[in-house]
């Protein structure tokens, strides 16, 4: 038996949140619904600009591979996660923030440098638009990999924006061929479209040959596979992925299992903050998976928990809001 059901590797940020209009994101000149990764002195510019809007904001642990782990934990899967943070209290926070999640946390000597920080700012529309300064993370390679609890675990789930990393797009290369030498499944996000138009190539490196289980919204699933419509995207998926799944938003989900197409059904719910909805997908379908359930199963309750955390601030739920979730399920 594993002694991990899942290891993830990504980055490691902490989150401030804010609510945010249309128009302060236009005259700060900051493009809505993606990922900018921006250096130190435009997130203090930007946090200065706001600082009206810092008191009702909250701090919490993030980084998108970091939000699949910590929900695929708290769903009752045992995890492991490989990150870099640095010797600064947001990295004690950091630290302490993912333990009490049970994630299993790389803590050996303190670096120097700064913990990578992500300004998360959410419209009335719900959608959130994210400022990233990756600060150590930005450092993140193959040093961090943990290749025993790679080898001991039942999947790896890799973050995309690793790519924007040369040490990370490496790292990341590395942990699906220690997975792949060990037989151990392999999992990847394509986690934003940014991500998918500037680094195309370094995603088809990370994912190499075929992965086993691909995640991706539509928007992602079409630059990638640079086609037109959803049927021709999944076609083109089927070469890179043995298994995938495609978020749509209101429409619910696609998900691939190998042999048919299943289509998820949404839950019904009023979005007010989309930050996370992806990331949490990832993560309840992959602890169902992890379970010994079907993939139809794993959808459910992946709609199920990704329409429970748009409905809320926050990327992650409440402890307790797992529960309650995979008791409406089972």
């Amino acid at each position: 038996m594993n002694q991990y059901h899942i290891y993830g590797i990504g980055a490691a940020l902490v989150d401030t949140e804010i609510s945010v209009t249309d128009a302060e994101l236009q005259s700060f000149g900051i493009d809505k619904g993606v990922m900018t990764l921006v250096d130190e002195n435009r997130q203090h510019e930007l946090m200065d600009k706001l600082s009206d809007h810092l008191i009702a904001s909250k701090l919490a642990s993030g980084g998108s591979g970091a939000n699949t782990i910590i929900a695929a934990s708290y769903f009752g899967a045992n995890t492991f996660y490989s990150c870099k943070v640095a010797d600064d209290d947001n990295g004690k926070f950091y630290i302490n923030d993912m333990q009490a999640a049970s994630v299993a946390i790389p803590t050996g000597p303190a670096k120097a440098g700064i913990t990578g920080k992500c300004l998360v700012m959410i419209t009335p529309d719900a959608e959130r638009t994210m400022n990233t300064f990756l600060g150590i993370s930005e450092t993140v390679s193959s040093e961090e990999l943990d290749h025993d609890a790679i080898k001991n675990s039942a999947y790896v789930y890799i973050e995309g924006y690793l790519v924007s990393s040369e040490t990370g797009r490496a790292a990341a290369i590395e942990c699906r061929k220690v997975a792949e030498a060990n037989n151990v499944k392999t999992s990847l996000s394509l986690s934003d479209p940014a991500m998918v138009q500037f680094f195309h190539d370094g995603l088809t490196e990370m994912i190499g040959d075929k992965v086993d289980l691909l995640f991706c919204n539509l928007d992602e699933a079409l630059a990638y596979t640079r086609t037109d419509s959803l049927d021709e995207a999944v076609d083109a998926l089927k070469a890179i992925a043995s298994e995938f799944v495609i978020t749509l938003g209101s429409k619910g989900a696609l998900v691939y299992d190998g042999s048919n197409s299943i289509n998820i059904d949404p839950c019904e719910t009023k979005a007010i903050d989309t930050n996370g909805a992806g990331d949490m997908f990832a993560g309840a379908f992959l602890y169902a998976l992890t379970q010994g359930h079907s993939h139809e199963q794993a959808g459910n309750l992946a709609s199920l928990a990704s329409s429970t955390v748009v409905s809320q601030f926050g990327p992650r739920l409440k402890p307790e809001q797992h529960k309650t979730i995979l008791d409406s399920i089972t």
